[in-house]
């Protein structure tokens, strides 16, 4: 192929998938973190706007109240809704139906009734609907009713916050002595972001806060921060003895270190979702199972902003930091000194025609210097050597 063919060829550009599945640093994510910052901010205003106007729901596992559950048959929600209202004269909290066919049943969840009006509600409710007992006869006993203090969900809560802090002082802990103090900093605070967006998430969408949600709450914090500690790993491969060499930045090493780790934090995080996402279809939609909703939800919201968090938010934050240190400062100055470099020396002016003899003179009479052996010759000088024939 002559030059010309190769220079008229288009060249080869790869796409977007290329890029990802190679990982060659093609996506500036931390040139544009303060984007991504933006978005960050944008979804902590919204979820503390949503904490704020709408508040929680919690459930009665928490808020204390009465449990009410018999079995549904042809009953449906809001007839059981109907007359417990019409018994008592208050509106219960949730109706719900758990299961489908005959296993399914009918929860009813209110505040606190007093012993009259338990047994009013229950015998409201035999009366309307005579629900079958095991043998299959009408049996007021197959309407069970339970009481549950807000002491024991106030103990649930404080050990679960309790659990919280500690995890995050450990994690604090073992991230400073296995890399440094700022990627500590950096996974602590996006933690932080996968905690507020996914409260706020729940507080805007309305689902019960139950025990479940403190456990899919605990389990996403888990996943976030081994996707991050993953993304670190490779930062800190690329960064280290970074400082040695003028070729690349910090923010440069970095920004590859993510890049070579994205294809891997989409994938993982697909195969989490694709589970999570059909639990909520199976057990939600299919056999109207609450407690699985509430688990399935918090764990969907909390793996998408955890990857979120560890791709566009830790290492972006990371970076940031460490270019407020003199080290990775001076370092980036120099870089960017040397790709400026000196100005280009003036082309020199092209010279006549010269006769190929050492010593020959100019037109304007002056001897030419020698040319040295090995230098390329001047231009217009005919050639030396002998032709081959």
């Amino acid at each position: 192929m002559t030059t010309s063919q190769a220079t008229t060829e288009p060249t080869r550009r790869h796409g977007f998938f290329h890029g990802l599945y190679t990982g060659t640093g093609a996506f500036e994510i931390v040139a544009r973190r303060k984007l991504y910052f933006l978005v960050a901010l944008a979804l902590i205003l919204i979820s503390l706007a949503g904490i704020g106007i709408r508040g929680f729901t919690f459930g009665i596992d928490f808020a204390g109240g009465t449990r009410v559950e018999m079995p549904a048959g042809e009953v449906t929600a809001q007839q059981a809704e109907e007359v417990f209202t019409d018994v008592i004269g208050v509106a219960p909290t949730t109706v719900q139906i758990v299961g489908t066919g005959a296993t399914a049943s009918i929860q009813i969840r209110s505040e606190t009734l007093e012993e009259p009006q338990i047994q009013a509600v229950q015998r409201g409710l035999f009366e309307a609907f005579e629900p079958r007992g095991a043998d299959g006869e009408p049996d007021i006993n197959a309407i069970s009713i339970a009481k549950v203090s807000e002491t024991w969900g106030g103990q649930v809560t404080e050990k679960a916050v309790l659990a919280l802090i500690v995890f995050l002082v450990l994690v604090c802990v073992y991230i400073a002595l296995r890399f440094e103090w700022h990627m500590a900093v950096a996974a602590i605070a996006a933690v932080i972001l996968d905690l507020t967006v996914t409260a706020g998430v729940y507080a805007i969408v309305g689902f019960e806060v139950s025990p479940a949600t403190i456990i899919g709450l605990l389990t996403i914090l888990g996943y976030s921060l081994y996707d991050t500690v993953v993304v670190f790993d490779k930062v800190q491969e690329n960064t280290s003895g970074v400082t040695s060499s003028l070729r690349r930045t910090y923010a440069e090493q970095a920004n590859l270190g993510v890049n070579q780790t994205l294809m891997r934090s989409f994938n993982t995080s697909l195969i989490s979702v694709l589970p999570i996402a059909s639990l909520m279809i199976v057990a939600v939609w299919m056999l109207g199972v609450g407690t699985l909703k509430d688990l399935a939800l918090v764990q969907l919201v909390g793996i998408v902003i955890g990857t979120y968090s560890s791709i566009f938010f830790a290492t972006p934050l990371l970076v940031t930091l460490k270019e407020r240190t003199p080290e990775i400062k001076e370092h980036t100055a120099a870089v960017a000194a040397r790709r400026a470099g000196p100005a280009a020396p003036a082309v020199a002016e092209p010279v006549a025609a010269s006769t190929d003899a050492p010593g020959a003179r100019h037109e304007s009479g002056a001897a030419q210097p020698p040319r040295r052996r090995g230098s390329a010759p001047a231009p217009g000088a005919r050639p030396t050597g002998k032709r081959r024939r």
